[in-house]
């Protein structure tokens, strides 16, 4: 907080809980993601669940390929290896959190798993991310999840996107609030960090959807919130959808006013991972405005200062 500025987590003109604000409180450092494939596959792409995954998704493969003992290791490692050179290439006092990020990344054996997991356990490594489902978090996965958590700063990235099952439908997304509620519950009673990821924009929802999504969310108090736009790419149902002329994607303006509104009721010790998301512009087909990230960045600074508003502030409790 500052004289021009009344959130309290920020020492700049943030007037939301960004994560560089929570990694330079709590570490002292910038941290930045080295992105692991681990070559796992999703309950909705190899036909357990469905088959394509999610309408937005861009795919990859849907069958996972047995490996050699040792081989997922020794992949872990060269990845993290390249991705920690091309890091400390430009930022050489960072630390380092391995991100299992490419489909669900507790969808596998759990020898196969603790492999995965094991490489990333790296001495320059500070910390560990897995993006997952939440109908993919059995006992014995959690089990390996509380391990690698007594060993390192852990957070499981969950895929909500909504709390509406009607939109969850639409995006195929294979699984209902209530499976979602179980492996967030798991992970609570755990004592995982855990990040939620929403989508704005998705087939058929109002802002009054998307804000109950966020009064929902803040109910729930995950450590982190991730808040992406959704993106229209090449080769997706998605695409399909959007050229027969049935879905609009949101204008920037509209992104923007949702986004400060659902940052409202969010509360202010939530910390926002991402704020809207990354637009890949060889496959990006609509909404362009998308792809520049500094724009909407600033239009929403901009616009929680004109309307003198921060996180938190119509969250019951406010700031803490």
């Amino acid at each position: 907080m500052n004289s021009t500025n009344p959130f309290i987590y920020s020492d700049d003109n943030k007037r939301y809980h960004t994560l560089n604000y929570y990694n330079k409180s709590s570490f002292n450092s910038k941290v930045f993601k080295a992105v692991i494939d681990a070559g796992f596959t999703c309950p909705n792409k190899d036909g357990t669940k469905g088959t394509g995954g999610c309408i937005y998704c861009m795919g990859g493969s849907g069958y996972f390929t047995e490996k050699s003992d040792g081989e997922i290791y020794d992949s872990v490692k060269r990845q993290l290896a390249a991705e920690k050179e091309r890091i400390y290439k430009k930022h050489p006092n960072s630390l380092i959190t391995a991100y299992f990020q490419a489909n669900t990344n507790t969808y596998a054996p759990v020898a196969t798993l603790k492999e995965a997991y094991t490489a990333a356990l790296d001495s320059e490594v500070h910390g560990i991310s897995i993006g997952t489902r939440a109908d993919c978090l059995p006992d014995d996965v959690i089990a390996l999840l509380c391990d690698i958590n007594s060993k390192t700063h852990l957070t499981v990235e969950l895929g909500l996107q909504t709390v509406h099952d009607k939109t969850a439908q639409i995006i195929n997304r294979c699984y209902s609030y209530e499976e979602f509620l179980e492996g967030y519950r798991k992970l609570q009673e755990s004592g995982i960090r855990t990040c939620l990821h929403l989508i704005d924009g998705l087939p058929d929802e109002t802002k009054a959807d998307m804000l109950e999504t966020a009064k929902e969310v803040a109910r729930l108090h995950p450590a982190a919130v991730k808040i992406h736009l959704l993106h229209i790419n090449h080769g997706t149902a998605l695409e399909r959808l959007f050229l027969s002329g049935g879905y609009v994607p949101l204008t920037r303006d509209e992104y923007i006013d949702i986004v400060i509104s659902q940052l409202e009721y969010l509360p202010a010790d939530i910390v926002i991972e991402r704020i809207t998301g990354d637009a890949d512009k060889k496959y990006l087909v609509a909404p362009m405005w998308s792809a520049d990230k500094i724009a909407v960045l600033g239009g929403i600074d901009r616009q929680m200062k004109l309307r003198d508003t921060y996180q938190g502030i119509k969250c019951d409790s406010g700031q803490p």
